[in-house]
């Protein structure tokens, strides 16, 4: 079947949940204009050889419809949808995993990309991974520091210093001993006026 007519069943599946038979990786992100975003898809059955992705465009395009992007076959690789830029869109395998890579994204690629399955008998959904395309990505936020309570320091008054010339041993030294040399010398003349006055009495009596 044609891939168009896959996506006219998808526009007509559009309110069908993801099924958990197919987990996409990440729920969502968040990217800036002509940068390259990878998109994972795991399915349960190891047997699976063939995985659809769909758009589901979001503002600022109008068209909210499904829209069929291309498909991965193990025999042929990726094969294309109609009118898709087949140089930004590539697909691969690993395992269990089926990975959608879109290049050089705009701002119209935002929207949610769902991989999808040929369940029997109905369509199977992945749970959806949602793609935001930004000029500008946001800044995160500083977190704020907590500004510590400074500690309350009791300093003691300083004595004032004392003016004038400071008093070395050697000036102390030398006060001592002129106190001393005038000690003595009022001592010798004490004696001496004593000696003079015996004599004069002495000379007095005779």
């Amino acid at each position: 079947m044609r891939p168009r007519m896959w996506l006219l069943l998808a526009a007509q599946l559009a309110a069908l949940h993801g099924s958990s038979v197919l987990q996409q990786t990440p729920a969502y992100i968040m990217v800036q204009t002509n940068q390259m975003v990878m998109l994972s898809c795991q399915t349960i059955f190891s047997s699976t050889t063939r995985i659809y992705w769909l758009r589901r465009r979001q503002p600022p395009s109008s068209d909210s419809r499904h829209e069929f992007l291309a498909f991965w076959d193990s025999s042929k690789g990726t094969i294309h949808s109609e009118g898709v830029e087949q140089e930004k869109i590539a697909m691969f395998r690993d395992g269990s995993r089926f990975f959608l890579n879109l290049t050089r994204v705009k701002l119209e690629d935002s929207g949610v990309y769902f991989c999808m399955l040929i369940g029997s008998p109905s369509l199977i959904f992945g749970t959806g991974t949602q793609l935001s395309v930004v000029d500008i990505l946001p800044t995160t936020a500083q977190p704020t520091k907590k500004s510590t309570p400074k500690k309350t320091v009791c300093r003691f008054p300083r004595p004032a210093p004392q003016k004038g010339p400071l008093c070395s041993p050697i000036t102390l030294s030398l006060l001592v001993a002129g106190v001393l040399v005038l000690l003595v010398s009022l001592g010798v003349a004490i004696h001496l006026y004593c000696r003079q006055r015996r004599a004069r009495l002495r000379f007095m009596k005779q």
